[in-house]
């Protein structure tokens, strides 16, 4: 059987205030063309379909005319819901959809109901675990813990025992949204740290073919059966890097798992430049950029009179700037942002009980209580994406 897999389509999102519309209706098209090109017989999408709870109306016709167009192919879609979704939302007529073959798993109560495929090798059984906040669905996974990890597991262990039940040679396939363990994360994702731990083992997925995830925005094999599709356009700079693609992935009759990258389309490239601004207007090896989405950091001493005009008037597509001027060495001023980089939550919030009260750094019983405090905070947001949806 021939999947493709994608993930963290995040309609409705822009690329510093520019909009992607126009390049996530052109990707929809490529997925399209490609299942119909690659004679693909299930498409698997592993959550972050929005970008938001509440998304744009533009951002829900996108979807809605992506829906139809799968549907007319009559290729099975199985989708979840991401942390960026409301699953409430994303799925409401999932019932109704499943005739037309768009298959939306959004309860975690269901995650031990598969979408069942056949091939002329046998059944596949084809398992959604949305996106699962270990605060909101602990107890409805009966999970023995509160961490991304217990939930995961939990889940699975109902996804094995689905699995067992079913007739031998039954291949599997897990579509899930986490942070696994030795994936590479980038600056656009949102943070889905617990009590300061947001990974989980690889081995959670063990006993099935293949895991098909989402979250991180990097295309990457954790293992042979444990991938990321990433996302299909990048969002932030940190991804200038990434060979954005999908993965086209065939499961033979003994449950042996071979992948292809289908590249998407690059609405244009990204570019981070740094050095002073005559640098950057004067040197001839960043002429290849001036068609660019362009990040440029300025290493100035002191800041130039109109940076972003005159930077404009060769990279007309500079969407980004950023002052980090060059200082002797031993100065002390760094800038906020630069003390901020690649710090979590719960550092960022520990650094500052040290910098109020010097000479004590948070202890132990304090950080617990900071890691409950940000949980509370995280799992109220979701919560409150998962509100009531009324009519009118």
């Amino acid at each position: 059987m021939r999947f493709l897999h994608t993930s963290d389509w995040h309609l409705g999102r822009g690329f510093h205030r520019v909009s992607l519309l126009d390049a996530q209706r052109a990707f929809l098209g490529h997925l399209v063309a490609t299942v119909r090109a690659h004679e693909v017989d299930a498409v698997l999408v592993a959550g972050d379909v929005y970008d938001r709870a509440v998304p744009p109306l533009a951002a829900v016709e996108l979807f809605d005319d992506a829906l139809h167009r799968l549907a007319e192919l009559a290729v099975p879609t199985v989708m979840i819901s991401g942390n960026h979704d409301s699953a409430r939302r994303l799925g409401v007529g999932s019932g109704l959809m499943e005739s037309a073959g768009i298959h939306l798993r959004t309860d975690p109560a269901a995650c031990g109901t598969p979408v069942v495929l056949k091939d002329e090798h046998g059944p596949v059984a084809c398992y959604g675990l949305p996106y699962l906040e270990p605060t909101l669905t602990r107890h409805t996974l009966d999970a023995e813990g509160g961490g991304h990890t217990a939930v995961l597991r939990a889940a699975m262990e109902r996804v094995r025992a689905d699995l067992a039940e079913r007739p031998e040679g039954t291949r599997s396939v897990v579509l899930a949204h986490a942070f696994v363990t030795g994936g590479e994360p980038s600056d656009s994702e949102r943070d889905i740290t617990v009590g300061g731990v947001a990974s989980v083992p690889a081995s959670v997925f063990d006993g099935v073919d293949y895991a098909a995830l989402g979250h991180l925005h990097g295309c990457q094999r954790l293992t042979e059966r444990v991938r990321y599709s990433g996302s299909p356009l990048a969002y932030s700079f940190s991804e200038a890097d990434h060979r954005k693609s999908m993965w086209l992935i065939d499961l033979d009759a003994d449950g042996a798992v071979r992948g292809e990258r289908i590249d998407c389309p690059v609405p244009r490239p990204l570019a981070r430049l740094r050095g002073t601004l005559d640098e950057l207007l004067e040197d001839e090896r960043y002429e290849r950029h001036t068609g660019s989405w362009v990040e440029a950091t300025l290493t100035d001493p002191a800041r130039p009179t109109e940076p972003m005009a005159r930077l404009e008037k060769r990279f007309p597509h500079t969407v980004s700037l950023v002052f980090d001027p060059q200082r002797e060495d031993g100065d002390g001023a760094v800038s906020y942002a630069r003390r901020l980089r690649d710090r979590t939550d719960q550092e960022v919030a520990e650094d500052f009980v040290g910098h109020v009260r010097p000479g004590r750094v948070a202890d132990p019983e304090e950080r617990a209580m900071l890691g409950r405090a940000l949980d509370s905070v995280r799992a109220a947001e979701q919560s409150e994406d998962e509100g009531p949806v009324t009519a009118g």
